[in-house]
């Protein structure tokens, strides 16, 4: 007997009738002899709609009011699939973040998770209940509903599965699992078995869109291992693999993964702004003084570069950052240039980061050099590089994006099966 926690995203609740083919899912694992609790988000496009009527009401809003009007799209999910689940003749009971309670912090609208008690439910279950929890949502200090920000049930999920001491959590998506790259540019993408806590952690924060990325550092904080899985598969067919564990991919610690490869996947985010400061007095503290006010307007700049002038005096910094805080950066650097010292402000926005992932690398030399010859071969030229020691990104022309993938895949190997 194994603890399980489910998560299903919208798609997978799209409707009633999907919403039934979860509770099929769930009733499975049930009869199997497992402990489940399931956490569930609100129906697709439920969310969109319930954030255009309160812009409809009023552009500008109290952000609690905000969370509590949001968080009843997953309210709604989790009382239909309790419902469901009882029709099917297994005990459910549905539970809003605050029954739980899931505690936050201060932050409506993108709250993060302060503690989460799990004796209530760990209760359920050993009762043979079936809790069905409302995703994305908890309870904060103001006693007031709060949200955890779009994709906080991935988030809820891991929360939770790590409150119970579950063997594993299920997200059940409408993909079969992570793959070396997206299907829909390299048709050759693999799907993984395993990846590693970090290498998903760099997928999800580069481009990938499989997980949030602060649910993949809860899991790998709290050791939570995760399997991605689709839930359009029947609920009767064959559910595990020739190795014995479930059909997806198992994002887990290193550790478990015994032989990895030099390259385990790449990916690419087309939302990205590159912004140049010209001519910046070279002077200790003028790093500070561009990236301190954007940092305070909570702007995540990304690559930087710095090119000191022949004679020293002053430097050109480049950086990049998503595209939908190009003008709040433009303006809050316009504010402050006199007090920064820089000539000229420069930007474009048609650009792409591509980035190479993979535990390997730490001890294989020459695979940024791999990357920029192949690169080069294509006519693909490179903007900026930033490197870790899992992880190479390069900045590029969004019309090589894709050209850029398909190189990069191929080059190392990740199109054989």
């Amino acid at each position: 007997m194994s603890r399980i926690v489910m998560k299903f995203g919208g798609t997978s609740v799209a409707n009633v009738e999907r919403i039934k083919n979860v509770a099929a899912h769930v009733k499975r694992e049930v009869d199997a002899g497992n402990e489940v609790a399931v956490v569930v988000s609100a129906m697709a496009g439920a969310t969109n709609q319930l954030v255009a009527w309160t812009k409809e009401a009023s552009p500008i809003h109290d952000a609690r009011e905000y969370d509590a009007i949001v968080a009843s799209g997953e309210q709604v999910t989790s009382g239909l699939l309790a419902i469901s689940l009882q029709a099917a003749g297994v005990p459910a009971r549905s539970f809003q973040g605050w029954q739980i309670p899931l505690k936050t912090d201060a932050a409506h609208g993108a709250a993060r998770i302060a503690d989460i008690e799990g004796d209530t439910l760990i209760s359920r279950m050993t009762d043979g209940q079936v809790p069905v929890i409302a995703g994305f949502q908890g309870v904060g200090p103001d006693n007031r509903i709060s949200t955890l920000g779009r994709g906080g049930s991935d988030t809820s999920a891991v929360a939770v599965a790590a409150a119970v001491k579950a063997d594993r959590c299920d997200i059940y998506t409408d993909v079969d699992g992570v793959y070396t790259t997206d299907p829909r540019i390299v048709p050759q993408a693999q799907r993984l078995n395993k990846i590693a806590f970090e290498e998903m952690l760099e997928m999800a924060s580069l481009g990938a869109k499989v997980m949030q990325v602060r649910s993949v550092e809860m899991a790998m904080v709290h050791k939570v291992r995760v399997f991605v899985r689709s839930s359009f598969d029947a609920p009767d067919a064959a559910q595990t693999g020739p190795d014995g564990q479930p059909l997806g991919t198992l994002i887990c610690d290193e550790d478990e993964i015994v032989e990895s490869q030099v390259v385990t996947g790449i990916a690419y985010s087309k939302d990205e702004a590159q912004i140049t400061l010209r001519r910046v007095a070279d002077r200790p503290g003028v790093a500070a003084g561009v990236f301190g006010p954007l940092a305070e307007a909570s702007i995540n700049v990304d690559m930087i570069v710095q090119n000191i002038s022949e004679d020293g005096k002053t430097t050109d910094i480049t950086f990049t950052l998503p595209t939908s805080d190009q003008a709040r950066a433009i303006e809050i650097l316009n504010a402050k240039k006199a007090e920064i010292g820089f000539e000229a402000l420069n930007t474009e926005a048609d650009a792409c980061k591509v980035s190479v992932i993979g535990i390997g690398m730490r001890s294989h030399a020459g695979v940024a050099a791999q990357a920029f010859q192949a690169l080069a071969k294509r006519g693909v030229n490179i903007r900026a590089i930033t490197t870790s020691e899992i992880k190479i990104s390069v900045l590029i022309d969004t019309a090589f994006a894709e050209l850029a993938v398909r190189t990069l895949h191929s080059v190392y190997g990740l199109d054989k099966a």
